[in-house]
């Protein structure tokens, strides 16, 4: 009797957790549910980051006011909207022998196959790696107006003391595009998600990253990007200190610095983009990380070689389009349902 009900435990066990997966593939490793441990609830989660801006906010008035702005930028309301409607989960994925972490977000119901986008964030490193904040705020908004998204955290992003097999650096638009692009072997695996119908879309570096992705893949209807860099050579004179970064993450770049920029600058190969993929841009006007004339200057090329585009400028706006995140949202999903 007690080996049948420890059978029977280990049968269930396994049909639970394969049930709570979002990814039918066992190439999928440790899919985990991003509402759980302190992102359980609301107030679990507040309690967390309350405690740990204590540890470095000293002053009681000034703690009050970084809980005032966390519950404005975020909210219960919000929080059970999204636990109730969306199921999310975090994952790892083997590209070219290395462990890199990914993460899932779709609707929980849905009677029809939904569109999906794949999502590719800013940053370099660990820096800008998507935790469940900046989930909530940029990525469950447009999932719950009924897209799946799915992205990576790239290559060498994974925080000291992590249990990992990633040996490889970010080369910021180099080999880690490959991150990007072996997602899509993973699309048709997700239920309820139309292969078919497959955008990409990314802010700051992760505009970069969508233009190299789609020399590599196919079967992408449209792109956006939010803040992209398109001429990282001509990018330095609006923010030289951004040379440490390509110092740093690109390989052979004092010895190949032009060729190297010029590969993952768009501008320098527009001429090679496809007629039939529109490109959305949008950039707020004072974006002291990434110069709107990124977009602007590519939005005029594309005019030239008859790119199907659209750009949406935001005046006086930041990099993260603070001002106008909602609009900027909307403008995202209209894209999309639009094209895909």
């Amino acid at each position: 009797m007690s080996k049948y009900l420890v059978g029977l435990f280990l049968v269930v066990a396994s049909f639970t957790s394969q049930a709570s997966n979002l990814i039918n593939d066992e190439k999928i490793k440790n899919q985990q549910n991003c509402f759980s441990a302190q992102f359980t609830s609301y107030e679990s989660w507040r309690g967390f980051m309350e405690k740990k801006r204590k540890s470095r906010i000293k002053s009681e008035e000034k703690l009050l006011k970084a809980m005032s702005f966390f519950d404005s930028m975020f909210g219960e309301d919000k929080f059970n909207q999204y636990k109730s409607n969306l199921s999310c989960r975090t994952f790892k994925y083997q590209v070219d022998g290395n462990e890199v972490e990914g993460y899932i977000i779709k609707p929980k119901s849905s009677v029809k196959k939904l569109p999906v986008l794949i999502y590719n964030r800013g940053g370099n490193g660990r820096f800008g790696s998507v935790v469940f904040g900046s989930m909530m705020h940029n990525l469950f908004p447009i999932a719950n107006e009924g897209f799946v998204i799915i992205g990576s955290q790239y290559r060498g992003s994974q925080y000291r003391g992590t249990r990992t097999k990633n040996v490889a650096h970010d080369e910021f638009g180099g080999k880690d595009v490959n991150d990007v692009s072996a997602l899509l072997n993973y699309i048709s695996k997700i239920e309820g998600a139309d292969p078919e119908r497959v955008g990409m879309y990314g802010f700051s570096r992760g505009g970069m990253q969508t233009h190299i992705a789609l020399k590599q893949v196919k079967n992408i209807k449209a792109i956006a990007t939010i803040a992209g860099n398109t001429d990282l050579l001509k990018g330095l004179e609006y923010r030289p200190s951004m040379e440490k970064v390509y110092k740093n993450r690109i390989p052979d770049y004092n010895e190949n610095k032009i060729t190297e920029l010029a590969k993952r600058s768009v501008l320098t190969w527009v001429d090679k983009l496809s007629p039939n993929v529109p490109i959305l841009l949008l950039h707020g006007t004072n974006d002291k990380r990434v110069s709107v004339n990124h977009s602007i200057d590519l939005a005029e090329a594309l005019s030239k070689n008859n790119i199907p585009h659209k750009l949406v400028l935001y005046p006086d706006d930041d990099h993260g389009l603070m001002i106008n995140k909602e609009k900027a949202n909307q403008e995202l999903v209209s894209w999309f349902q639009k094209y895909l």
